[in-house]
């Protein structure tokens, strides 16, 4: 059992790692940033897609069968989640692209799922946590884009941003809290699991400081615009007059 699930996980590295190098093969005007953020776009459709089936359709419900055995489908996905983590990891690090949080949260992530794989259970949270984790990813990627090709600054990028802002704080946050509670309160999952739940947690706080402060300046920042534009527009007029503030 352990051979195989080492095997799956070998085969989804070296697709991650195959369908980086194509893109960089592909696309040799691009950055090596471009292609790899490709890769993590892929990855975040494809899981979103993937563990949303197994919480909604396929089962259990995590919020009800925490530390349930895994089933054959959430072992896939965990193995081929795992590879792609660990590429993520090792390209972040080689190209020391991303800083201590976000290293954190692969490392968290990568050990939730190993566990998760060695005990044979709790693949039900830990792949809704995948779903959660992953929700927001495209919208990320997306933003990325948008300002490496010039177009962040539109209506575009406020509706990436905005989305972005509501998923991480309703998903994340809200949605997060009610399964990190029925984690705790079940007496199925292993002590240990619950800890490394609270650890995610607690790095999902960190960044949603960071970004509610990002959406505070922004605001500030486009109030302001707009009200530098309506300062500059003509007043109506009274009894013939432009009125004057």
């Amino acid at each position: 059992m352990a051979l195989a699930l080492c095997l799956q996980v070998l085969c989804s590295l070296g697709g991650w790692l195959s369908l980086y190098t194509s893109l960089c093969c592909l696309n040799k005007h691009r950055s090596y940033e471009w292609n790899c953020r490709l890769v993590t776009f892929s990855h975040g459709v494809l899981s979103i897609i993937l563990s949303a089936y197994i919480g909604f359709i396929d089962g259990p419900w995590p919020f009800t069968h925490p530390g349930s055995p895994n089933t054959p489908l959430q072992v896939h996905v965990l193995c081929l989640t795992l590879g792609y983590f660990i590429f993520d990891l090792g390209w972040c690090v080689y190209f020391q692209s991303e800083g201590p949080l976000m290293l954190a949260h692969h490392t968290l992530s990568i050990l939730g799922i190993m566990v998760a794989l060695a005990l044979g259970e709790s693949g039900t949270e830990v792949n809704a946590v995948l779903f959660g984790s992953e929700i927001t990813n495209p919208l990320l990627q997306a933003r990325w884009f948008l300002r490496e090709t010039g177009r962040y600054h539109s209506f575009t990028g406020d509706m990436v941003d905005f989305l972005f802002v509501a998923l991480f704080t309703g998903v994340r946050i809200g949605v997060g809290a009610r399964l990190l509670f029925c984690e705790i309160v079940s007496p199925k999952p292993q002590w240990f699991v619950k800890v490394g739940g609270v650890a995610m947690y607690i790095v999902s706080w960190c960044f949603m400081i960071s970004i509610w402060h990002f959406a505070w300046r922004k605001s500030i920042k486009k109030y302001h615009a707009w009200r530098s534009r309506r300062g500059d527009e003509p007043q109506p007029t009274h009894n013939g007059h432009l009125k004057t503030q």
